[in-house]
């Protein structure tokens, strides 16, 4: 099975790179180019036909926005994964409509990218092998919210416990994944192991908490 192509877009150097080595840590994905403005992204699109763009909206030459306005008004369907320090409901709102597949808010360490990537990738594929997919691939394009069924719960992780953590989650309203394997009574490489299970359902988001030295604290709450 082929690796989703990625171009990734950003003015930054540094961050490009970051991103860059992000991607490519992550099974099942793969950098073809790298651009730091809005018109070389449009060019690298038609030249290289990546399957997944990763687009700043801050670009010298112009926004994210447009370039994906662009990229629509052009027939192009390629996913674009908007990831940028931008947070205003506006751009918000335009990426959403622009069919921006991801809105990822910098800074952001590598789970938050990687869960976003394979839930694309997952998305992807269902459509990759079939002319007439079936429900469950249709849903997985589009996001259903239909409860997942215990038995697809990854390898080592149990229904009970899972409803444990997703009952102190809801109750407690935020919780670090120290904080949710006291409560559940469980280690906090577990906790963490089901936090980002529903993070990557989308059940759960995740925040960074930032605070003397040290890495941020990452803290997960439901939907």
């Amino acid at each position: 099975m082929s690796d989703v192509a990625v171009l990734v877009v950003d003015d930054d150097f540094m961050v490009a790179r970051i991103h860059t080595q992000f991607v490519e840590r992550t099974p099942g994905f793969r950098v073809v180019g790298v651009a730091s403005t809005g018109a070389a992204a449009l060019d690298d699109v038609a030249r290289l036909r990546p399957d997944l763009v990763l687009l700043d909206v801050h670009l010298p030459d112009m926004t994210g926005i447009e370039v994906l306005r662009r990229l629509r008004a052009g027939g192009d369907d390629v996913g674009v994964l908007v990831v940028t320090a931008a947070r205003e409901a506006d751009t918000v709102r335009a990426a959403a409509a622009g069919g921006a597949v991801h809105y990822l808010v910098k800074p952001f360490d590598y789970d938050d990218l990687r869960v976003r990537l394979e839930s694309f990738r997952t998305a992807f594929l269902a459509l990759s092998g079939s002319s007439a997919p079936g429900q469950d691939d249709i849903d997985a394009v589009f996001g259903a919210a239909a409860p997942a069924p215990a038995a697809t719960l990854p390898k080592g992780l149990s229904p009970e416990t899972a409803d444990a953590v997703e009952t102190a989650l809801r109750e407690a309203g935020e919780l670090s994944a120290a904080e949710c394997a006291d409560v559940v009574g469980i280690s906090r490489v577990s906790a963490r192991r089901y936090l980002e299970h529903f993070v990557a359902r989308g059940v759960v988001v995740v925040r960074l908490q930032y605070g003397g030295g040290g890495r941020p604290e990452r803290r997960f709450r439901s939907v």
